[in-house]
């Protein structure tokens, strides 16, 4: 079988794979754009067949979820939807290429699968590599201690974003009709 030239870059690919809420997703803008789709007719597929789509395979970023992400890859506030995006799970992006029906959405489909073995396999590697650490760790005294953990840290799946907590009002002086007493 001669493999046929990629619809999508891998490197995208795996670029737009997301954790939230533990789970590894790739948000619906993203896939209407792989699948040279419109946002909307990609959600509208989605809703006239809700019954493909549980829970563990799609569910609707929360406000604040939505807003951190914005924050964290600098995505624009304007243009697009207004509200949050759904995120598909690897099972939810499955069912898609049989809801959207097109050549297309299969063949990226099989892309994005791949690409969801890659990281797969990336993250087994991973853990291999912990345990040889913990391994050399138990052999080697204390002094190496700091690097282990250095390691150990550079290994570690980025934390998601801590909300902040408080009111952030505008300061008098900004406001226009401020009175000074």
């Amino acid at each position: 079988m001669i493999e046929s030239r990629s619809l999508v870059a891998l490197e995208r690919l795996e670029r737009s794979i997301l954790f939230v809420r533990s789970h590894k997703v790739i948000l619906s803008f993203e896939l209407a754009h792989l699948y040279q789709v419109e946002p909307r007719a990609l959600i509208q597929a989605v809703k006239r067949n809700l019954n493909r789509f549980p829970s563990d395979f799609m569910f609707q970023l929360t406000t604040m979820e939505w807003l951190n992400l914005k924050s964290q890859f600098v995505i624009s506030s304007w243009g697009g939807g207004r509200t949050p995006p759904y995120a598909f799970t690897e099972p939810g992006i499955a069912m898609l290429s049989s809801v959207l029906n097109s050549e297309r959405a299969v063949n990226v489909n099989i892309e994005i699968m791949r690409a969801f073995v890659r990281l797969r396999e990336m993250l087994s590697s991973n853990a291999e590599l912990s345990h040889k650490l913990e391994a050399l760790e138990q052999k080697y005294d204390a002094q190496f201690r700091d690097v282990f953990d250095a390691i150990r840290e550079l290994m570690a799946p980025p934390e998601e974003p801590k909300r902040e907590i408080g009111f952030r009002g505008k300061p008098e002086a900004a406001k226009p009709n401020a009175r000074k007493r």
